[in-house]
């Protein structure tokens, strides 16, 4: 996986990180430049230069006022800490009113992390499923092992690791709503954008380091957001979890030709692809050029993939005598539910419209 993953040298999700930097620093050694004189390397100049950017792009949503509803807090353990020997996981978990059981979605972000638009993309999601009778989980993968701020996003390596142990951070996540009595454990999913959404699809195919597999002891279905296509392997798979991928058929970074073609002998497989939608096309950002691709949003394709989702979502639920409602609002969780629960209630994050109301 490593070779490949190389090969198309992804970044943010997708952008040619090292042969880019190997190139530079060639051809301004062989000039005599000032880059190549003792003191910082250019990539790591470079490096400062790509995470400005970067952090100046994903910050926009926060020069507007709207605010969207965080969910409370939960602490969980890491199974694979990777950064050191211990490291607790957090997450927003937000809930529809009453004891259900209900289903409930796991969200994964992408390289970036907890950007501010993406949280406020994500919690534009946890809205609009807790209205629909879902239980919501929007997981911290880096912030909690310092790898925030789009450091994965510059390193292929990071972002080969990243699927590792976020792998088992979906599994985690998972064995926490287990142990929640207000979720039908029987229906859980799983949503991730980007590299969370490569991690969707291994999950998809059944690589449980816990040991889960589909349907009654793993993710009931599973969607995946703009993901590298790369992790299904092959072209012929056989997934343990039914998936639905979303791609942007402008997207450079990871294009869909690497998804259009896969067929499953095992599980559903779905992809759809809309046409004029890039990178990103669910975050409420401005389309725009980000080191020479286009990201941002498509309202279209964001209004149209966020209703597949939740259809595919419905479609795999074991009722039990459950069924989806209309748009309610979130319920904050009883802190006797859960003793890791902290700072319970809402959190506000600057972001622009919401593409969910």
């Amino acid at each position: 996986m490593n070779q490949p993953l190389y090969k198309t040298g992804w970044s943010m999700a997708g952008v040619q990180v090292a042969p880019v930097f190997e190139r530079r620093k060639s051809q301004r050694r062989k000039s005599g430049s000032p880059a190549s004189a003792p003191g910082r390397p250019f990539v790591e100049r470079r490096t400062d230069r790509r995470r400005s950017a970067y952090i100046a792009l994903w910050c926009l949503p926060s020069m507007f006022v709207a605010a969207a509803h965080a969910g409370d807090k939960v602490h969980f353990q890491a199974s694979r800490a990777y950064t050191s020997a211990h490291v607790t996981l957090r997450a927003d978990i937000s809930k529809p009113p009453g004891n259900g059981p209900f289903p409930a979605v796991v969200l994964m972000h992408g390289c970036g992390g907890w950007q501010p638009a993406v949280r406020y993309t994500m919690n534009g999601y946890a809205d609009y499923l807790v209205g629909k009778g879902f239980v919501v989980l929007a997981l911290d993968s880096f912030g909690p092992r310092n790898n925030g701020g789009g450091k994965v996003c510059e390193s292929v390596p990071q972002q080969v690791d990243a699927l590792d142990y976020r792998t088992h951070d979906a599994y985690d996540a998972l064995n926490y709503l287990k142990t929640r009595t207000f979720v039908n454990t029987s229906s859980i999913f799983l949503m991730g954008q980007s590299n969370g959404g490569s991690v969707a699809i291994n999950v998809a195919k059944g690589d449980a380091p816990h040991g889960k597999t589909a349907g009654e002891g793993g993710y009931r279905a599973v969607v995946a957001y703009y993901p590298w296509c790369g992790s299904f392997g092959n072209r012929r798979v056989n997934l343990a979890s039914p998936l639905l991928v979303f791609g942007g058929g402008q997207d450079s970074w990871t294009p869909t030709q690497e998804c259009q073609g896969v067929r499953s002998a095992g599980a559903e497989l779905d992809i759809k692809i809309y046409p004029e939608a890039a990178h990103s096309f669910d975050l409420d950002i401005v389309p725009q050029r980000y080191l020479g691709n286009l990201v941002g949003l498509n309202k279209v394709a964001a209004e149209d993939s966020r209703e597949r989702m939740v259809s595919f979502f419905i479609k795999h639920t074991k009722n039990d005598g459950w069924q989806a409602t209309r748009p309610v609002k979130a319920e904050s969780l009883p802190s006797g539910d859960d003793g890791k629960l902290m700072n319970a209630g809402t959190e506000s994050v600057a972001a622009g419209p919401s593409i969910y109301r």
